[in-house]
């Protein structure tokens, strides 16, 4: 009776949870995977063709080449940048004061920022008024004005630049956190043992924010690896800045090809994945 009595609490304390689990995720990711292999309308089979077209097509290689920029780029910067920032701040009196202004970006949507750096990188032939903060600058020291967003691999360094912008102060916060747990006293013995500030950084305060750091660097990968809205905004993928959740959107809808837009997905979730389990692996191992 007691057993009886106590998978029916179980039922009823996990039962919704599964379902709606089932309902909004489970079940789309299965109905995902099957119109991968289905065609334009989903109204027929055709195997392997959407994936194909996903490894073979120059537009689709063009977004895995810049995604890969994405990956190594802006979390190289937003990591180092944030890890940075964490420690310098943590040594002036208006810390929080340093921390807000740094953090502010993330208080914006991705779409404004997109909109507000898409006027600071305005481009304007030589000779006529510039709108954009950038080219305005370039023109008073006698530069040439610069086409940020139309002359490629420029442009999609700018793009990065705008995520950097946004998720330094969410790296920094974080990371800044971490740095606060570690013993004051651990570092002035480092010191008074004649290591010096880099030795320190080195040898004390990389090994124990070593998890923190991967924890933030696993966070900005699974961002980049899906980044939208800054490339929508800017420059809707054109210039050879396309991503793959742009291409992906595209694809579903503005090309209405269904197939396509849903093996461009599951190649997208594929990738994610082994970051994952090695991000799960790795909490584990610090638990153990």
């Amino acid at each position: 009776m007691k057993l009886q009595n106590k998978k029916l609490w179980i039922t009823l304390f996990v039962g919704p949870a599964l379902f709606f689990i089932t309902l909004y995720l489970l079940y789309p990711s299965i109905h995902t995977i099957i119109l991968s292999f289905m065609g334009r309308k989903s109204d027929s089979f055709v195997g392997l063709e959407n994936y194909i077209y996903a490894f073979t097509s120059k537009t689709m290689l063009t977004a895995f080449t810049n995604n890969l920029l994405w990956l190594i780029f802006f979390t190289l910067f937003t990591v180092g940048i944030g890890l940075i920032l964490a420690i310098l701040v943590d040594r002036v009196k208006y810390e929080q004061i340093a921390k807000s202004i740094i953090f502010m970006p993330m208080a914006i949507s991705f779409v404004g920022a997109g909109v507000v750096w898409k006027f600071i990188y305005n481009y304007k032939p030589m000779g006529t008024s510039q709108i954009g903060l950038l080219n305005q600058i370039l023109v008073f020291f006698g530069v040439q004005p610069k086409g940020w967003l139309i002359q490629s691999p420029l442009n999609n360094f700018a793009l990065i630049f705008v995520g950097i912008w946004i998720w330094t102060g969410f790296c920094m916060v974080i990371l800044s956190a971490s740095y606060k747990g570690i013993p004051k006293e651990l570092m002035e013995a480092g010191r008074v043992d004649g290591a010096n500030e880099w030795q320190v950084f080195r040898h004390i305060i990389l090994p124990s924010m070593k998890s923190t750091i991967a924890v933030v660097a696993t966070t900005m990968i699974v961002n980049v690896l899906k980044i939208f809205d800054i490339v929508y905004v800017m420059t809707n993928g054109n210039f050879r800045t396309e991503v793959i959740a742009n291409r992906m959107y595209k694809e579903m809808f503005q090309y209405r090809n269904y197939g396509r837009a849903s093996a461009i997905a599951v190649v997208l979730f594929l990738v994610i994945i082994p970051i994952i389990v090695v991000n799960i692996k790795r909490m584990k191992g610090d638990e153990s």
